[in-house]
């Protein structure tokens, strides 16, 4: 008998994209497709992956508060503080180069409006890393958390443009999909995080990592989460090597995160703007993120750490 694993991850394309071959599609709600369909389309060996969609802010909080999921998608700034519970794995990352999360407002306003404690800004989370990116480029501090903290806005991502051209936030911190579609909602751009971050340390902007928790090994054996992380690569390896079918398996993703926000039938996203962001945050960092991605993460968590934004969790591990 087969060894279950929760495999849970973010219901946005880049996040679907990686973990099919190993699951079996499912759709949106997290059903498994019928037939063939929902059969994994590689050799799982002793263990078997049920997918799990949810929001990220909601599986960062799930990992800190009760790391009951054996594999999960986790923001690169929830790692400080799950880093004894989980190990962040090779593959599966999100890495902007030179792009990421972008601040955005309706017309009128200014960067520099956003650092008055009056101005609420909708985020999608605050132990995510858009906004531990935010917080640096903006200058806050431990302190200017604890005193304005009611200013910010924890919305399900899909939800923070239409709450910004709704008037019911002044600003909005863009994850997922919403980096390409804010400009449809009117909206503008005040600053995009991934370039301030380029332009500070000239590294890629790490986002959003995948985790396997590390009492796999005392549970089911010596050796299981490097079996387990080994089986994951292989994962973003197919997947990545048959991107057309990848692609199109995430459309319905896409069109679910859409009627989520309840927006208009014509703003739905096309094949080919799924394609285009598939391809900004499924990379060859995504296949393995080397060196370099690892360093890039200890670099963000040191940072933020000096500032008083996160825990410092020391050397970053990966497997």
């Amino acid at each position: 008998m087969s060894i279950p694993l929760t495999l849970a991850h973010s219901p946005d394309p880049d996040d679907a994209f990686m973990w099919w071959p190993l699951t079996g599609k499912i759709n949106p709600d997290g059903t498994p497709q019928p037939g063939a369909e929902g059969t994994p389309r590689l050799d799982t060996g002793r263990f078997s992956f049920r997918a799990l969609p949810a929001d990220i802010h909601v599986l960062n909080r799930r990992a800190i508060e009760r790391a009951d999921l054996e594999i999960t998608a986790l923001s690169a700034r929830a790692y400080c503080d799950v880093k004894d519970r989980y190990i962040i794995t090779r593959c599966g990352g999100s890495f902007g180069d030179g792009y990421g999360p972008k601040l955005i407002a309706r017309s009128g306003s200014t960067l520099n409006s956003m650092r008055a404690p009056t101005t609420r800004i909708a985020v999608p989370g605050m132990q995510t890393t858009a906004f531990l990116l935010l917080g640096l480029a903006l200058g806050f501090t431990r302190d200017t958390l604890a005193a304005q903290r009611s200013r910010f806005i924890e919305l399900p991502f899909e939800q923070i443009i239409g709450a910004v051209a709704r008037g019911d936030a002044d600003a909005g911190l863009v994850i997922h999909e919403g980096q390409l579609t804010f400009v449809d909602a009117g909206l503008q751009l005040l600053l995009d995080v991934g370039v301030w971050w380029k332009q500070r340390t000239g590294l890629l902007t790490p986002l959003g990592v995948n985790a396997v928790r590390r009492d796999l090994d005392q549970l089911h054996g010596p050796g299981t989460v490097r079996e387990v992380a080994a089986l994951l690569s292989r994962s973003v390896a197919y997947s990545m090597d048959h991107r057309d079918e990848s692609t199109r398996y995430t459309l319905p993703f896409a069109l679910a995160n859409v009627d989520r926000a309840g927006k208009q039938s014509e703003e739905k996203p096309t094949l080919e703007r799924i394609e285009r962001y598939c391809k900004m945050y499924v990379t060859e960092e995504t296949r393995d993120m080397g060196e370099k991605g690892r360093q890039a993460i200890e670099r963000l968590l040191r940072d933020g750490a000096a500032a008083g934004l996160c825990p410092d969790p020391g050397t970053v591990d990966v497997v």
